[in-house]
């Protein structure tokens, strides 16, 4: 039986391909399935069988994977992606007269389009991107007349963009042609496709200026040129260009007057003119997009100042005016803009101290003030910055101490001080910095020895202490950095240094600095004390605040959360837990914590967290939302919470309320004792480990649990919830642990709630970063097997105790999937562990690792469903007890 299957496959296909040569195939037409076997027949490598099912005897509309129908029994679409296939496309689709996609990204196809696709009149849909294509860009997709979309980017086409490309193109919606290395002009063409609504022709060679007639379509609102050799003026061609979401210039030639103008576009969400020769002043910004979130103006020959009238784009996120020509000062009023994550204005020649208000910009990440001109003290407010992870104010003429308060900032992986005239020890606080990366107080005038808390500090990559009035003896945990790390400090010795301690002086002056440090520890540690029982007494206040004389119930009705000076009723408060106090003022009280910084006690893709404590000692949890992604209006936010709320599962934060008013939005649920898994994997705040590198009370037996838990809770949502609800930002920092280790997921079913994201959202702000699945993080492709590959990521880290992304040395990244696949492959399993696991029976740890690797398969397809993951591992756990 195989023998006849083989000949009549092999038959059929010979004879196709010899009518097909002969040109007489209306004397013997094939059928649709010979010419999709045809298909198969040009790809000369499978490697993960994607086309196993494309069998002689099997039905393409049923059997067929890839493979869509239309009502009439047709082959309407071809959709292949991510498979790997190797080979050329077979002319033979042509064949296909009610082809509307070819959907084939994400494979190694070789050569040029055949030109029979010419003939294929009801395509619509045409992505090959990320393959291995070369040559010139087919002429005859301009005859097309039904083309949607056309995505050409990351392969090897070469040569100009033809013009005729854009001959029929009116019903044509996008085009991508980036990530290749095209030559040319944009074809004044382009114009013609009148309801073009985004075009990206970004990484390519391409010269000359902007189409003088773009901004005549009037629904372009996506423009991506980044990365050419672009060149001309572009003020006057993109002013009229009012229907714009996205604009990016960057890293080309262009000159004179930078677009400023279409900052007005009331739809803007990124501007992006960096790295260009743009010169002049940034005009006043009289009015701004409130939906502009990136701004990204760096590396040109813009001068003047820095015009206050940027506060008028409120919705900004990320401002970037580095490396210009800048002077004046820095502009207090840039602490209006309360959503800015990323402030970059070094290498500029802006004078003036720091203005402390920056340190009211409670979700900032990012502060780069380096090579300036600035002056003054560090303002020990900055220290207020709890979610900061970069700090460089480099290259000024700073002077004072360094606050000894900057241990409040967890976060920070960067802190750079170098060349700078700051005086005065290094404090010993800095060693509670446990994720950073990055430590450069070089080139200043600090005294003192060397605190040798700085050993804590396992994360660190890059040490310098050089060239300052350091002394007595370096500590042995940090010795390894080098001699250069220490270099220049006349009174330092010992290792590394080629300077003995022995000398009488370098002892004695050791000995005074040693009682130094530690009067300085006593302060610190009082302050501390002291600074715990203010806060301590303000919560209390809070807590015992004002009561109202009426009695009235808690109705849907409720104050604006966001002022203080008014108790006018605006919002909209709705609960969900009956469990939560009804009563008017227990809400007037308990919300005021929501104005207490220390209440914070996190933040993340969509807002800022707080802790909000009721007298009878009710906690609950309530996250201040930031963005409302692609939510449009009350009923729409209200119709997502509101579903959510009626979800019930054990390893599932419960949501218990939500409130809505026009400036401010909140989302409550329930409040989570022990903290998030990342801190209790990795943080250093806990007591009795022999690295301090987390919680001890994290055996495997609980990590286990929280790992089958959180297995649950994934296939309930994608399972037993209809429709289905995804996660989309699974993380260890999401992962809540109650009194009880047990684990519990947080932020599900707020996919629409998150920044819309795209290829530079996830590079920039998204952070999720080591946890993204492939296919989400190159093409947004959105599916359960997203989270399935977040989930194994989780499980890799429960196993060997380690971050999803590290940089143990300088310029090395260790991803934890390719670290642990490497090592399993290498037969060394064991080396993967967490240290702290070793000793127990390692056969299960294993098991469990081998699945994670299963669910960060590359391939979707490949990985498991969650219900089949839970299966896994309650036999794993079945099996170790048996």
């Amino acid at each position: 039986m195989r023998k006849l299957h083989h000949f009549r496959l092999s038959h059929a296909l010979a004879l196709c391909f010899i009518c097909y040569f002969l040109g007489i195939q209306s004397v013997l037409p094939a059928t649709e399935k010979e010419i999709l076997l045809q298909f198969k027949g040009n790809v000369t490598n499978d490697p993960y069988n994607s086309l196993r099912t494309w069998a002689f005897s099997g039905n393409p509309c049923q059997d067929f994977s890839g493979v869509f129908c239309n009502s009439a029994g047709f082959v309407d679409k071809i959709v292949l992606w991510n498979t790997s296939l190797d080979g050329v496309l077979t002319p033979a689709l042509s064949g296909l007269k009610s082809l509307r996609v070819i959907t084939l990204f994400g494979n190694l196809f070789k050569g040029n389009i055949p030109k029979e696709y010419g003939d294929i009149q009801t395509l619509w849909k045409i992505n090959l991107s990320s393959n291995a294509l070369s040559g010139s860009i087919p002429e005859f997709i301009g005859d097309l007349p039904n083309i949607r979309l056309l995505d050409l980017s990351r392969n090897g086409f070469t040569g100009e963009i033809p013009s005729a490309l854009f001959k029929n193109c009116y019903k044509t919606k996008f085009i991508s042609l980036s990530h290749n290395t095209l030559s040319g002009s944009v074809p004044e063409s382009l114009a013609k496709c009148s309801n073009l609504e985004g075009f990206d022709f970004s990484f390519n060679n391409l010269s000359g200026g902007i189409p003088l007639k773009l901004c005549d379509i009037p629904r372009l609102d996506y423009v991506s040129v980044r990365s050419n050799a672009l060149s001309g003026s572009v003020q006057q061609v993109l002013l009229a260009c009012q229907s714009l979401k996205v604009l990016d210039l960057g890293s080309n030639v262009f000159t004179g007057s930078a677009p400023f103008g279409v900052l007005g576009s009331i739809n803007l969400t990124r501007f992006n003119v960096s790295d260009n020769g743009f010169t002049g002043k940034i005009p006043d910004i009289t009015t701004c997009s409130d939906r502009l979130e990136i701004l990204d103006a760096s590396d040109n020959g813009l001068d003047g100042e820095v015009p206050v009238s940027i506060t008028n784009c409120k919705s900004l996120k990320f401002l970037n005016l580095g490396f210009n020509r800048l002077s004046g000062t820095i502009p207090t009023e840039l602490a209006e803009l309360e959503r800015l994550v990323v402030i970059q204005l070094g290498n500029n020649s802006i004078s003036g101290t720091i203005p402390k208000e920056l340190a009211s910009i409670q979700l900032l990440q990012v502060l780069g003030l380096h090579n300036l001109s600035l002056v003054g003290q560090i303002p020990t407010d900055i220290s207020n910055c709890i979610f900061l992870r970069e700090l460089d104010l480099s290259g000024n003429s700073l002077d004072g101490e360094i606050p000894n308060t900057f241990y409040k900032m967890t976060n920070l992986e960067i802190l750079d001080l170098h060349q700078n005239h700051l005086n005065g020890t290094i404090p010993p606080t800095l060693g509670n910095l446990s994720r950073l990366d990055i430590l450069d107080l070089s080139q200043n005038l600090l005294s003192g020895p060397i605190p040798s808390s700085l050993g804590n500090l396992t994360n660190l990559t890059h040490l310098n202490l050089s060239s300052n009035n350091l002394s007595g003896t370096i500590p042995t945990a940090i010795q390894h950095y080098g001699s250069s790390a220490f270099s220049d400090n006349p009174f330092l010795c010992g290792a590394p240094l080629d300077k003995s301690c022995l000398a009488k002086g370098a002892t004695v002056k050791q000995k005074k600095n040693h009682v130094l440090s530690v009067s300085a520890i006593v302060a610190i540690v009082a302050a501390a004390l002291i600074l715990t029982g203010v806060c301590l007494v303000s919560i209390m206040n809070i807590v015992a605040h004002r009561r109202k004389k009426d009695d009235e119930a808690m109705v849907v009705e409720s104050t604006p959360l966001a002022s203080t000076d008014s108790n006018v009723i605006i919002g909209k408060l709705v609960l969900f837990s009956k469990s939560l106090p009804s009563k008017y003022e227990d809400w007037e009280s308990g919300t005021k914590a929501l104005l207490d910084k220390e209440c914070m006690i996190g933040g993340g893709s969509i807002g800022t967290v707080y802790k909000t404590t009721f007298e009878g000692g009710v906690s609950i949890a309530v996250k201040k939302l930031e963005t409302l992604g692609r939510i449009r209006n009350q009923d729409e936010f209200e119709q997502e919470i509101g579903r959510l709320g009626n979800l019930q599962h054990p390893n599932l934060v419960a949501f218990q309320g939500y409130y809505w008013s026009s400036t401010m939005q909140l989302i409550l649920s329930e409040f989570v004792p022990n903290g998030n898994l990342y801190d209790n994997l990795h943080g250093l705040h806990y007591p009795g480990t022999s690295t301090g590198g987390g919680n001890s009370e994290l055996d495997w037996s609980r990590r286990f649990k929280i790992a089958l838990g959180t297995a649950r809770a994934l296939a309930y949502l994608h399972h037993d919830c209809r429709p289905p609800i995804l996660h989309l930002n699974i993380k260890s920092t999401n992962i809540l642990l109650d009194e009880n280790y047990n684990g519990k997921l947080s932020d599900y079913g707020l996919g629409k709630l998150l920044p819309i994201l795209d290829n530079y959202g996830l590079t920039k702000f998204h952070t999720a970063v080591g946890y993204v699945a492939p296919e989400l993080a190159q093409s947004l492709r959105l599916s359960e097997k997203c989270d399935v590959y977040s989930f194994g990521i989780i499980l890799l880290e429960l196993v060997t105790g380690r971050k999803p992304v590290e940089s143990p040395r300088a310029n090395e990244v260790v991803v934890l999937c390719e670290y642990v696949r490497l090592l399993l492959e290498s037969g060394s399993a064991s080396d993967c562990f967490d240290r702290n696991l070793r000793g127990i029976v390692e056969n299960e740890l294993i098991q469990v690792m081998k699945l994670g690797l299963i669910c960060t398969s590359e391939v979707p397809s490949r990985r498991p469903s969650m219900a089949e993951v839970v299966q896994v591992l309650e036999s794993i756990r079945n099996g170790s007890e048996s």
